[in-house]
């Protein structure tokens, strides 16, 4: 694969990351146990009652940390003032869930995806797809009214992990001269459309495992997987075909 060139979005996360680095060498020793933990600390924050906030994220999700002042307690959870309001949403969201986003945003535009509707589209959502889920081709059915407006484009990041004809269907899908066509045709007969391929090239082959590396990444292991953003550009997801309310939620209004 070519090497793409940095980013803005790459240099920030870059120096974010250089930033906090050199922080960490003189983190307390909580902070550190929870990274040996596995949970990615993304940056600090001034919290009252003398406390130093830390903005964490653990299984992709964001996550407050309160160190007290003689930096040898770490108390994880949401701190609360006088009137009820939650003081983690706003550090939370500005050093975790906006970075997660446009770093999540972007390894699923890199990744291997068919279109289904207009690239004109005002939103775009994206799900992981097995060739052989019957929920993905309920998702695919129940979101023709939103795609055939021309109000929502889905981009299917194909996966194949459901059964032995999996990858070579989802191969057939990649690799057809017009995949949102193929992708059409495979949906509307129930998933049944697309013939498996006999031998699966090795640019496709490495195109679904690394899409299905990236589903792991993400924390997910079920199809569909939907990632959207919500009204606040912050990034959702969801395993499962979603209800009629989620539809409204995950699609924008008709």
């Amino acid at each position: 694969m070519m090497k793409r060139p940095k980013t803005q979005l790459t240099v920030l996360l870059a120096a974010l990351g250089l930033a906090l680095g050199a922080q960490a060498k003189d983190w307390p020793a909580p902070i550190k146990a929870l990274e040996a933990q596995g949970v990615e600390v993304m940056g600090t924050f001034k919290a009252p009652g003398g406390l130093t906030g830390y903005a964490g994220l653990a299984r992709q999700q964001p996550l407050a940390i309160y160190v007290t002042p003689d930096g040898e307690q770490a108390i994880v959870g949401t701190m609360i003032d006088a009137k009820g309001v939650e003081l983690s949403e706003e550090p939370l969201n500005r050093l975790v869930n906006k970075p997660l986003t446009e770093r999540t945003w972007k390894q699923l535009e890199a990744s291997a995806w068919i279109a289904d509707g207009a690239k004109s589209a005002p939103r775009v959502i994206y799900t992981f797809t097995d060739p052989n889920c019957p929920y993905c081709n309920k998702f695919w059915n129940d979101a023709r009214p939103w795609v055939k407006a021309g109000k929502v484009q889905i981009r299917h990041v194909m996966v194949a992990i459901l059964g032995p004809t999996s990858p070579g269907k989802a191969a057939a899908l990649l690799s057809a001269p017009d995949p949102q066509a193929a992708l059409t045709q495979h949906e509307q007969k129930q998933g049944g459309g697309a013939k498996p391929l006999a031998q699966i090239p090795p640019k496709v082959s490495a195109q679904l495992d690394a899409n299905y590396k990236l589903m792991q990444q993400l924390g997910f292991a079920a199809t569909p997987t939907i990632l959207y953003k919500d009204d606040d550009g912050y990034l959702k997801g969801m395993q499962g075909a979603p209800s009629a309310d989620m539809l409204n939620q995950i699609l924008g209004p008709r």
